[in-house]
């Protein structure tokens, strides 16, 4: 006779990254304000295996203009802010790495 083997019992256990409430009233707000001055228009929130992702669109079909994401480290979670393929922030808590966009950015001519 053959013998049934269970794939998921011999499978790397992966640990599952989510927003809690609080981050995510803190990415909410932030993306808010910026909607109300006209310069972001949609967002998503993706999960992938050990992270997971909050992206802001300039326009619905566009690339994201900001990422930010959240990922297990063995030092606990990190985040990071990315723009395209620069990472412009790495912090252990939310609220650092969202300082980035304190700053205005301004068109210099």
């Amino acid at each position: 006779m053959s013998e049934f083997y269970r794939i998921d019992d011999y499978r790397r256990p992966t640990c599952k990254a989510f927003f809690d409430r609080n981050e995510l009233s803190q990415l909410l707000s932030l993306y808010s304000s910026h909607v109300a001055a006209g310069e972001w228009r949609d967002y998503a929130i993706d999960q992938t295996n050990g992270k997971a992702v909050f992206s802001i669109f300039r326009h619905t079909h566009d690339q994201p203009v900001f990422s930010i994401a959240k990922q297990r480290t063995f030092k606990g979670w990190e985040f990071r802010v990315i723009s395209g393929r620069r990472r412009l922030s790495t912090a252990h808590t939310l609220n650092k790495a969202l300082r980035v966009f304190d700053h205005k950015l301004r068109l210099v001519t």
